[in-house]
Formats: C-alpha cells, structure tokens, sequence
C-alpha cells in the first residue's frame, strides 16, 4: 500500500539534508514505476522522473539496467540500498533532484562491494562516490541517531567459500558436527524460472531448527535466504534442476557473521540423516 503524501513527507524529512537542489528544467516528466521494477515499489511513491539520475531516457533503458540490481537489494546487504538505488534510478517526482548523499554512498559502497565481489563484480564507476553531493547540500543522508533505534541488529551472512555438499555420512558423525555448531536449520530449496534479471531462490517451507543456538524462528528464513542470495555459487551447486531438494545447513555465528560450515543433502530413501537428528535430543555434548 502506498503511503499518503504526508507519511511520505515525513519518511523523506527523515533523510533530506537542506540546501539547495538542482532544478530539473523542463526536459523530464513524471512516469509510473513499472511493475517490473520489484525493487522501487512500496517506497512511498509511484512515479518517478525521467530521464533519472543515471542518464537512463527511456523506460525500456530503466527497467533494463536496474534489474541487474535487484538481486544485490534482495540480499540486504546494507539497510539504505534500495533507497539509494531507487533514488538514482526511479528519483521522485519532485520540483528538484533530490540526490544520495555522499556519506550514504560510501556506507552502501563498503557493505555491498564485498557481495558484488563475491559474484564477480566491481563497484561501478557510474556510482562513484564522488559524484553525490556532501551532507550540507539537499541530499538523502543516512537515517539520524533518532531513527536508528527501530532497527535491530542481527546476524548477517557473509560471502564464503561454498562447503561440499555432502551425501554421504553416519548418524554418529552428525551429532558431533552438531556439537561443533551453532545452529543446523532443515530447508527446502527450489529454482524459479526467472523471467527477467538473475535467477532466484525459494525457500518453499518455514525452516525447521534442528539446533536453534541463538537464532530466532522469526528471524532465520530472511537470513537463510540472504545466505543463499549472497553465495549464489553455493545456491547453484544445490538447485541444479526445478525439483524442490531438501538440506541441512549447519553453521556457526562469530562476530554477527553467519557462516555455513556443512552442508548436507537430506534425501528420504537415506535414514542415516533422519536417525541422528532424533538422537541429537538426547546428546549430550563433551
């Protein structure tokens, strides 16, 4: 649902410094977002200007070049990458260019680089940080000491590198992996046909804690997925075809990271996975 003008207002005061805009002139207009911009709906706004911040002319030029983005704003890797983004690429409609601030490129620039590296990628020159505006002009700045409170710190999964996946084990060994852990969450893994941009991910039922360690129920299927988005590599390995498989992922949590260290592949005709988890509620660790 789209907010109303003054909620709008209110979220955007929360980011703008003051100062002056640069003046948009008479060559753009107003434009709905398109539906294929996932990641630029229930922002607070439904049109954008164009042409937009990135040079893009037409729509066709947008909906292209922003969608190779949305895997990176589907990762969370920084909590302002998709208002940063969707400022460039989707600016609102407003009597000026409202601009990211310089700061708030350079916190997105330093969390995201790492998990565009781990797919492959630089940082663009196209969003050098140098070209945004300082904090003193009229820019989006990164959310004030009053706003930070309303969001939790949790665990986040970093780039790795991609454990075997194993098939073969014993139900005595397992109980010792899990000893060794923090967590180990039963997932169940599907492919979607991608129609547009990357391919992605569904983690098609709630995950089931084997062992919960200091995980949160509410919280571990968000962070399995970014797991999974920001370790494409991995997610590849474990969804070769459309058919749904199930796995067990055990891993530890060291310094708010999260780190997968086993991976098992869970298959119904085996009851070697199935025998030491139920021994696990019974194990008692060295």
């Amino acid at each position: 649902m789209l907010l109303t003008v003054k909620i709008l207002v209110f979220i955007v005061s929360g980011f703008l410094r003051v100062g002056t805009g640069f003046d948009i002139g008479l060559s753009t207009k107003c434009v709905v977002i398109p539906k294929e911009m996932d990641m630029c709906h229930e922002i607070g706004y439904s049109e954008m200007r164009l042409p937009n911040l990135m040079g893009h002319t037409s729509m066709a030029e947008v909906v292209l070049k922003s969608t190779t983005w949305q895997h990176l704003v589907h990762t969370d890797c920084h909590p302002h990458v998709r208002m940063f983004l969707c400022s460039l690429f989707a600016p609102i409609c407003l009597d000026t260019f409202i601009h990211p601030c310089r700061s708030m490129c350079v916190g997105v620039r330093d969390s995201c680089a790492p998990v565009l590296a781990c797919h492959g990628h630089a940082w663009p020159e196209s969003l050098d940080c140098n070209r945004f505006p300082a904090d003193e002009d009229m820019c989006l700045a990164s959310l004030t000491k009053e706003y930070k409170y309303l969001h939790k710190v949790l665990p986040k999964p970093a780039c790795q590198t991609c454990p075997a996946v194993e098939e073969l084990f014993t139900h005595k060994r397992v109980p010792e992996v899990f000893c060794d852990s923090n967590f180990a969450v039963k997932v169940k893994l599907s492919k979607k046909r991608a129609v547009i941009g990357d391919q992605e991910y569904n983690i098609e039922c709630h995950v089931e804690f084997i062992t919960q360690g200091s995980l949160l129920p509410y919280e571990t299927q968000h962070m399995i997925q970014q797991w999974l988005l920001i370790n494409e590599n991995c997610t590849q390995r474990m969804t070769q075809t459309h058919r749904p498989m199930v796995y067990l992922l055990v891993g530890k949590i060291e310094e708010g990271i999260i780190l997968v260290n086993q991976i098992y592949r869970w298959q119904r005709r085996d009851s070697q996975l199935t025998l030491a988890t139920q021994k696990w509620r019974y194990h008692k660790c060295l």
